[in-house]
């Protein structure tokens, strides 16, 4: 019941946004011709910047599994990232985590409860990044240090509430600085990739636009993840943004403008990523690839 309530609020909640975005298109005609032109630079440039985006992701599942003392092959691992995007994507929430979660369990027979565990430890990780970004050029930087405490004070208290719960042994997790300091500096760099094609993007709309606004937009849109009720938080990064608008100061025309060429961009993403996934089947039903990662059925 609780989940057909979900999923009916995620469609109203999608369709709402749909039909206030043709509103505003249809008021603001003139975004479409500023769009048609956006030069093919800027599409092969955010392509680049995507694939390293990917490969971010990659290095995060890593050095995730690392702290659960699992190793799999980097072709599973980018197949298995494909995978989990297209459906992060498609479904409401964080559908990807469960993907990777329910087949790690699956193939390798980890606990579903230490994987929930080190995804949690990097959602912090990204929260607190974001949180930073979001408000550390605006006149509210004094809140910083009593952010990143608190930050700090749930994640510890948290974690070893959620390992005495769930009863999960030393041996189990690799908790180690260097484990965690690769983990924190793998998510900073993929929110500095974020902040990058942010940037080209609202640069090749409003040249005007600074290094120093993109910041904290990016901060702002990526914590929009958390409450991402429809797919692909359409609608929601956008409410974030526009309600933001006191700290980033960019305007709502240029933030739709931005969104567009976002989401039209990460299309193609996606498009590449499924092809990437039906090549790698097709391989193995050809017997060109001994261990494919099979197909993950709910």
């Amino acid at each position: 019941m609780k989940n057909r309530l979900h999923i009916i609020a995620s469609i109203l909640l999608l369709l709402v946004a749909i039909i206030i975005f043709v509103i505003y298109i249809s008021k603001h005609s003139y975004l479409i011709y500023r769009l048609k032109n956006i030069s093919p630079f800027i599409v092969f440039w955010l392509l680049i910047l995507y694939s390293f985006w990917f490969l971010c992701l990659s290095l995060i599942i890593k050095y995730s599994l690392r702290i659960c003392n699992l190793t799999i092959p980097t072709s599973k691992n980018l197949l298995l990232n494909a995978y989990s995007t297209i459906v992060n994507f498609f479904l409401p929430g964080q559908g990807g985590p469960v993907i990777r979660g329910a087949y790690l369990y699956k193939k390798h027979k980890l606990r579903v409860r230490l994987y929930i565990f080190v995804t949690l430890i990097y959602y912090l990780m990204y929260a607190a990044i974001n949180s930073v970004l979001a408000i550390s050029t605006s006149s509210l930087w004094w809140i910083l240090i009593p952010v990143i405490i608190f930050m700090s004070f749930i994640g510890l208290f948290g974690g070893r509430k959620y390992i005495k719960k769930f009863k999960i042994k030393d041996t189990e997790l690799r908790l180690n600085s260097t484990n965690l300091l690769f983990l924190f500096l793998i998510t900073l760099l993929q929110v500095l990739v974020i902040v990058a094609i942010n940037y080209v993007e609202l640069h090749s709309i409003n040249t005007a636009i600074s290094i120093k606004q993109t910041i904290i937009y990016s901060g702002i849109a990526n914590l929009s993840i958390f409450v991402a009720l429809t797919p692909g938080a359409i609608g929601i990064r956008e409410g974030f943004l526009i309600f933001g608008r006191r700290l980033h100061h960019i305007s709502v025309s240029n933030i739709i403008s931005a969104s567009i060429i976002d989401r039209a961009i990460f299309l193609i993403v996606l498009v590449i990523l499924l092809i990437y996934v039906l090549a790698s089947h097709a391989k193995s039903k050809l017997n060109i690839s001994s261990d494919p990662i099979e197909p993950i059925k709910e």
